[in-house]
């Protein structure tokens, strides 16, 4: 007889089943997840939607330094013990998000091989694209960063088919991630949708040939890296 496939591993229904403190929060766009300086107390998973990661400094100065979409976690610095939240998440959509307590994620990442193994190669993701985006800051143009940021906004190189539609959001938080004007960010994005690498009415829909553009290190790409750096 044939062995039985071994069914795939879900987070999100697993997560539905964790015993002890755990909630299933709704929040409606531009609403806050929590605050930077918060009691850094639990780990949230994104079930639907897409939330900002923010950071302000003593000078009350604002940056973006991620988003996160469907299938992530956030808040995980509490398991490393950070007592209070560095940051503030806020929805950039509507959003339905797992919050799991401390303590009980804790408890199922010593009990639940399955899911340790996901949690933590999902950390090693976060690692990774973390490093990337310091080198992307570094070495890069802001186009060529507005570009890789629509692309990992619409999952392209993530697992499955990507979400080619983006959650719309604002032009001045696309240019806080970037890091650059909403000026800039507007006038790259009439370019690539001039070129057909994007397509909006509404909706922002990202398309192969925006992918094959970074890869290619096109000239229009580089030409304005001359130009800008």
């Amino acid at each position: 007889m044939k062995a039985k496939k071994k069914a795939k591993f879900e987070v999100e229904k697993f997560l539905a089943t964790v015993n002890g403190d755990r909630n299933l929060l709704t929040y409606r766009k531009k609403r806050t997840v929590y605050s930077q300086g918060d009691p850094a107390d639990a780990v949230f998973y994104i079930q639907e939607g897409e939330v900002k990661v923010c950071v302000t400094s003593e000078q009350g100065k604002e940056a973006v330094v991620a988003i996160h979409g469907k299938g992530d976690f956030f808040g995980e610095g509490c398991l490393l013990g950070q007592p209070l939240r560095l940051a503030t998440v806020v929805t950039i959509a509507e959003c339905v998000i797992m919050r799991v307590s401390k303590a009980a994620m804790v408890r199922v990442l010593h009990e639940q091989p399955e899911f340790s193994e996901k949690f933590m190669a999902y950390l090693l993701v976060r690692k990774a694209r973390v490093e990337e985006d310091l080198v992307d800051q570094l070495f890069n143009s802001s186009e060529k960063r507005l570009a890789r940021t629509l692309l990992l906004m619409a999952n392209f190189g993530k697992e499955g088919q990507p979400e080619r539609v983006i959650t719309k959001v604002s032009q001045a938080t696309l240019a806080d991630i970037v890091g650059t004007t909403r000026s800039r960010v507007s006038v790259f994005m009439n370019k690539f949708r001039k070129l057909g690498l994007v397509s909006y009415n509404g909706d922002l829909t990202v398309h192969n040939s925006l992918l094959t553009m970074v890869l290619n290190e096109t000239p229009a790409i580089t030409r304005e890296a001359g130009r800008e750096e």
